[in-house]
């Protein structure tokens, strides 16, 4: 089996076609809402607040332990939770999220957005927005006195009290954006379920391969056969001449002859006159009809053939 084989073996068509649409749409509004949530954050909005306010309560590391660490020389690293990368990775995935959405929107109206193109897409997304809740849901282990485990107070504490009503907007927000980031990679999940199904071959789409099969198999024998007769002799020289044309012998006169030699300028005023006239002042013009048009003649399959001459007889077959 080659290689135009295998591709031809991949199916191209979505089982469930409906619900993709549905998808489109949901995708959209929860693109939108993470777009606006990421950037509103950047580049740092709440961040170093809510850092802060879980250090005053004891529940994670303090954000002067890092300056701390640079005035004397000691190598530490910001906490993933509460750096810098994870706002803007955020906005990157969400901005390069929101673009492939119209790509695979315009490729869907074209239907050339395959399964098998879909489940590369939704893979590769998957892979960055489990990254995204892994950095935003990372531990802080920077301070061995106030260690955080598992994911940031916000996302496992909640934002009432004894937090401060000054920063329960901003935990929201923060929160909210953990929620969209979970609920877009559910939602590549589903794409690249339905992709991985759409590619799993079923009894109908191994018929319809195995018939297109035979239709290819069909044209390519069509073809041996065409290339085998285009090696042949043309069939038309193998017919004997016809009499009268070869040789000293003169060629029959017919109707459809006659016509053609009027046109030509053989009939006008006879032989010698006509050669004088060719001779002298080129070719004889046509001869006209009653209303000064050039005549017209039927073609021979049209049953019978009739001219109109220079002289007004009509010739026919």
């Amino acid at each position: 089996m080659g290689i135009k084989d295998c591709l031809r073996a991949i199916p191209r068509k979505w089982k469930t076609p409906r619900v993709i649409i549905p998808l489109f749409i949901v995708e959209l509004l929860i693109e939108i809402a993470a777009l606006a949530l990421y950037g509103i954050a950047q580049p740092d909005l709440y961040r170093t607040r809510l850092w802060q306010e879980g250090s005053d309560h004891g529940w994670n590391s303090s954000p002067s332990e890092i300056i701390y660490a640079y005035a004397n020389y000691r190598p530490i690293s910001k906490p993933l939770p509460w750096s810098q990368f994870v706002t803007d990775f955020n906005v990157v995935i969400s901005v390069l999220a929101l673009f492939l959405l119209l790509v695979k929107g315009i490729m869907y109206i074209c239907r050339i957005f395959y399964p098998l193109l879909s489940a590369i897409v939704h893979a590769a997304l998957v892979a960055l927005f489990a990254v995204s809740i892994h950095a935003q849901a990372a531990p802080d282990t920077s301070d061995p006195d106030h260690p955080q485990p598992g994911a940031p107070w916000y996302i496992t504490r909640g934002c009432g009290a004894p937090v401060r009503p000054s920063l329960r907007g901003y935990c929201q927000q923060a929160q909210a954006s953990f929620a969209v980031t979970v609920m877009l990679l559910a939602l590549f999940l589903a794409y690249l379920a339905l992709s991985i199904y759409s590619l799993v071959p079923s009894s109908s789409s191994s018929r319809a391969s195995a018939s297109s099969g035979g239709k290819y198999a069909l044209s390519a024998s069509d073809a041996d056969a065409a290339a085998e007769s285009e090696q042949r002799p043309w069939e038309m020289t193998t017919v004997p001449a016809t009499p009268g044309t070869t040789g000293a012998l003169k060629s029959p006169m017919t109707p459809r002859t006659t016509a053609f030699n009027t046109l030509s300028g053989k009939m006008g005023g006879g032989g010698g006159g006509a050669k004088g006239k060719r001779k002298g002042k080129g070719k004889e013009p046509m001869a006209r009809g009653p209303d000064g048009k050039l005549p017209l003649r039927h073609h021979i399959s049209m049953g019978d053939e009739t001219y109109q001459g220079p002289a007004g007889q009509a010739v026919r077959s």
